[in-house]
């Protein structure tokens, strides 16, 4: 065999690498401006935020060095945990309310109908901003002059003072959080069950299974994945709360309605603590990361019954 023959396989090998190395700079060239807006607007933010949990910084002079005594304060801020265990309630009535209204909703559409009018419909509450959400059961729930309890009065019930009672205050909260997400969730839901082969069902269906039971032995059970995936996209949602508690209540009464968020930015842009309120930021991406860890584990979400 020639010379020649024998370096032909190694031109090609150089000039696949070399085809491959021009990619890769093409790929980074469109990359960078994605990578230069996620540097500049996450990871710097994020290490300054960190560099100022160790600080007593008010904005108005230079940050000064505390070590640790943001985080000491913080383990004995009694309105610090009560904001987290009313953001946990708050979690707790939004994710009952939100998982069983949608699979409730999702597997109506399922068994009998695939209309994409439907569908859009359930949409649209998740698509109006929350503010504006927050602002329509604002007056529609008005203690006073709302709609419901105008109804509630004409048909001889007593009024509430939806957002106005300690007692009534969160589940008002949750309850228009849930109006306003239910509908995205049941898509998310309804597009796992898509994904579940139609032989499932007609053998539950000769076996003698009812609709309650094949939902409960079969629907349930391979729609862990995307039910994992829905549970902790809904957690951090819940925890992330601000904009309707700022519109509706803004925080009260008597701090009933102070959630974890509301009071960072009550600590950073009312009281000009942003060393404090950075410290109770880093602490809640600490437990948010630890809960989705748990979460994702404990269902199993990288595992599918479909396999």
């Amino acid at each position: 065999m020639s010379a020649v023959t024998q370096a032909k396989p190694l031109f090609k090998t150089v000039r696949r690498h070399n085809a491959e190395g021009g990619q890769g700079w093409a790929a980074l060239l469109f990359l960078a401006p994605t990578l230069l807006g996620f540097a500049a607007f996450y990871i710097y933010p994020s290490v300054r935020g960190v560099w100022l949990s160790f600080t007593d910084w008010n904005l108005l002079s230079e940050p000064e060095f505390v070590g640790l005594g943001n985080y000491a304060e913080l383990a004995g801020d009694p309105l610090f945990w009560r904001s987290l265990l009313l953001t946990g309630y708050n979690t707790v009535l939004n994710l009952a309310g939100q998982l069983s209204l949608a699979l409730l909703v999702a597997a109506l559409m399922h068994r009998l109908t695939k209309s994409v009018v439907l569908r859009a419909t359930l949409l649209l509450p998740w698509l109006v901003p929350n503010v504006a959400t927050a602002l329509l059961w604002l007056w529609l729930l008005d203690a006073n002059l709302g709609f419901v309890n105008q109804l509630l009065d004409a048909m001889g019930l007593p009024t509430h003072g939806f957002f106005n009672s300690p007692g009534e205050a969160m589940p008002s909260i949750a309850a228009v959080t849930t109006w306003a997400s239910v509908g995205y969730v049941a898509l998310l839901l309804y597009a796992g069950m898509l994904q579940i082969p139609e032989q499932v069902y007609e053998a539950a269906a000769m076996d003698g299974a009812g609709e309650v039971r094949t939902f409960f032995r079969i629907t349930l059970p391979l729609l862990r994945p995307v039910l994992a995936l829905v549970l902790v996209v809904s957690v951090i949602g819940c925890f992330q709360i601000f904009d309707t508690i700022a519109v509706t209540t803004k925080g009260g009464p008597i701090n009933a309605t102070k959630v974890i968020y509301y009071y960072i930015y009550q600590e950073a842009f009312t009281h000009f603590r942003m060393g404090y309120a950075a410290a109770m930021a880093l602490t809640l991406v600490l437990i948010m990361g630890a809960l989705t860890y748990l979460q994702m584990r404990l269902m199993r979400a990288s595992n599918s019954d479909l396999g």
